[in-house]
């Protein structure tokens, strides 16, 4: 079936577009946030955005002053390129999807027609149609969590089990790499975080307490606020600068420290064509825990400090012993 001329050139902007978006986690974030500046219906792309600045920390920590000492330089690289994979993929299919909501408001008709081209899952396609009828933003959110989690799944979580499995990824807790942060101008910190990072129902789960965090009625407008004050740079300063006692530059900025990935753009496999949905996945989460974690953040640091000097006080110890040996 042949598409109008202007619909092939809307394919290729928007193919083009994409690709500058996904250059690295900087141009992702950026691309996520202005899309909720101008579609602030679109609560999803805001919620990708501040998920991405922590998907930044998270690679530019590797490259820090804290964690060069405690892992090796292989298995930080390959913590990097675990974290820029999943995070391209989820870019590579959310923000096609974005793009063609935006041009459906600015022609007046809908195009999800067009999601295949960019293989895009039908659950997602009938759920674009679904909100354009009906406009339930909270269902829209939810759905594109439970997609891009899927996204995921088989080609980062299943394929780099190696990586999640190992002893020090079992060390999350401690490393923070599984909590999630919305920093605030005042200092303060919120957010939440999984204990199974492997088990996809934990992180829809995550995903879904983390927008109900993010658009709550009294925060919201402080991490919006967060968002337009400070630009993104991957280092840690970003929000730290804000604290009553800032910490300088423990970390690096991302751009500073890592290469652009250039990856390939295969086909995706169509997550929804063998996988039940999950009635669950739909419903809202329970919260259990305080969001406040501004005190919590202040505890982890210092245990990372302490981890770095002891590993240092035992290796100097060892050294200290074969020589005298």
């Amino acid at each position: 079936m042949r598409i109008p001329k202007t619909e092939m050139q809307l394919l290729y902007s928007i193919k083009v577009q994409t690709a500058k978006g996904n250059r690295d986690n900087i141009s992702r974030t950026k691309a996520y946030e202005q899309f909720f500046n101008v579609h602030p219906e679109i609560q999803w792309s805001f919620l990708a955005g501040m998920v991405s600045r922590n998907a930044g920390w998270n690679m530019c920590d590797l490259e820090g002053i804290w964690f060069s000492h405690l892992l090796s330089s292989k298995y930080r690289l390959q913590l990097f390129l675990t974290y820029e994979e999943a995070n391209w993929r989820i870019f590579q299919d959310a923000y096609p999807q974005l793009l063609l909501y935006h041009y459906s408001t600015k022609y007046g008709r809908p195009l999800f027609h067009l999601c295949h081209y960019f293989f895009i899952t039908k659950f997602m396609t009938n759920q674009w149609k679904s909100f354009w009828k009906h406009r339930n933003h909270e269902k829209l959110v939810t759905a594109l969590i439970i997609n891009e989690q899927n996204i995921i799944e088989k080609p980062v979580i299943k394929k780099q089990s190696f990586v999640f499995h190992s002893l020090l990824f079992l060390l999350q807790d401690w490393m923070h790499f599984s909590t999630v942060l919305f920093p605030t101008c005042n200092g303060k910190l919120y957010g939440s975080s999984v204990s199974h990072f492997r088990n996809i129902d934990e992180r829809i789960n995550l995903g879904k307490k983390l927008a109900n965090l993010l658009f709550s009625k009294e925060l919201f407008p402080l991490f919006h606020e967060f968002s337009c004050r400070t630009e993104p740079t991957g280092a840690r300063f970003d929000y730290e600068q804000y604290r009553k006692r800032p910490r300088y530059h423990e970390t690096p900025m991302l751009r500073g420290v890592y290469p652009i990935i250039h990856h390939k753009a295969e086909k995706i496999e169509q997550w929804d064509s063998n996988k039940k949905i999950k009635k669950e996945w739909f419903i809202k989460p329970k919260w259990e825990e305080d969001p406040m974690l501004t005190d919590w953040y202040d505890h982890k640091q210092k245990q990372l400090h302490t981890a770095v000097m002891v590993k240092n006080w035992f290796f100097n110890k060892m050294t200290n012993r074969e020589g005298i040996d």
